[in-house]
C-alpha cells in the first residue's frame, strides 16, 4: 500500500508547475484554484471507478495505454501554450478567464490519468487511497506554487517555463511508465 501512495505523489510533483503558472497570472484567484481542484477530486474518483472496467477491457498490457496518455498530454501541455497561446495573445494582454479555466481542465484530465494509470498499474492491488492521495498532493502542490507565485524571486520565471516544464514532467511519467517496472 506504501508504493501506490508514493508513487501518488511522485507523480502529482507537476501539479506545482500548474500552480505556478496560475499564480503567476494576475488575473487568476485562489478561488479559481480550489474550483478547480474540486473538480479535479470528483474527476479522479471517476478515473480510480474506471480503471476497474478499463483493466478488464485491454487485450495488452495497461502501462502502454498509461505512457502514451501522459505522452500525448504532456506535448499537447507544450503545444497549447507555445504554438495557439503565443499566436492568439500578446504577452502584453492579462490572462483571459477562458484559458484559467482550460489550464484546470488539463490538470483535472492529467489527475484522472495519474489515478486511472496508478490503478492500472497496481491492479489488483489498488486502494481507494490512490484518488484521494492524488487529489491531496495535487491540491498540496498546487497551492504551494500558487503562494510562492506572488513571491519576488519566483515571479520572475516564466509562465511558458512554467508550462515546458510541467509537460516535459507528464512525457517522463510517459516514458517511466513505458519503460520502467515498479
Amino acid at each position: 500500500m506504501f508504493i501506490p501512495i508514493l508513487s501518488s505523489l511522485i507523480v502529482s510533483i507537476d501539479a506545482f508547475f500548474i500552480g505556478l503558472s496560475l499564480g503567476l497570472n494576475k488575473r487568476c484567484k485562489f478561488l479559481h484554484l480550489i474550483i478547480i481542484n474540486i473538480f479535479l477530486f470528483a474527476l479522479c474518483i471517476i478515473g480510480f471507478l474506471a480503471a476497474g472496467h478499463v483493466y478488464e477491457r485491454i487485450p495488452f498490457e495497461p502501462d502502454y495505454v498509461v505512457g502514451f496518455a501522459f505522452i500525448s498530454l504532456g506535448l499537447w501541455t507544450i503545444l497549447q501554450y507555445f504554438v495557439i497561446r503565443r499566436i492568439k495573445h500578446s504577452n502584453d494582454e492579462p490572462t483571459s478567464l477562458k484559458t484559467i479555466i482550460l489550464v484546470g481542465l488539463v490538470m483535472s484530465f492529467e489527475a484522472m490519468l495519474i489515478t486511472m494509470g496508478l490503478t492500472l498499474i497496481f491492479h489488483p492491488y489498488s486502494f481507494f487511497i490512490i484518488p484521494i492521495t492524488v487529489a491531496l498532493a495535487h491540491f498540496g502542490y498546487s497551492t504551494l506554487s500558487f503562494f510562492l507565485a506572488h513571491s519576488k524571486y519566483i515571479s520572475r520565471i516564466s509562465i511558458g517555463l512554467s508550462h515546458a516544464i510541467s509537460g516535459l514532467a507528464l512525457i517522463i511519467y510517459g516514458l517511466m511508465a513505458l519503460f520502467v517496472e515498479l
